[in-house]
């Protein structure tokens, strides 16, 4: 597990929107946080779930699954994105630029 002292900065994409990824080790939490985030934040719409091989891995069940949350317009404020890293803490996951 990795261990992360203050929240994790969002990434800019292409077109100014912020992009969160919550990183999962088991689908089933992925799945469960993108519906617990399309609840919390229903303005961002539902987040896509990615699967994503670890660099270097044969063996495909060694791959996390990433949460996608997209906030085109950063309306997310210090307080949102505590919530995110708490989710993802709760899957045994964590919060990263993407």
């Amino acid at each position: 597990m990795r261990t992360r002292i203050g929240p994790a900065p969002a990434v800019v994409s292409p077109g100014g929107a912020l992009r969160h990824l919550l990183v999962f080790p088991e689908r089933d939490s992925a799945e469960e946080s993108a519906e617990t985030v399309a609840e919390l934040f229903p303005a961002l719409g539902v987040p896509g779930v990615v699967r994503e091989l670890l660099a270097g891995e044969d063996d495909a069940e060694d791959a996390q699954w990433v949460v996608v949350v997209d906030d085109p317009h950063g309306a997310l404020g210090p307080a949102d994105l505590a919530r995110l890293d708490a989710l993802a803490e709760e899957g045994e996951g964590w919060r990263e630029p993407g």
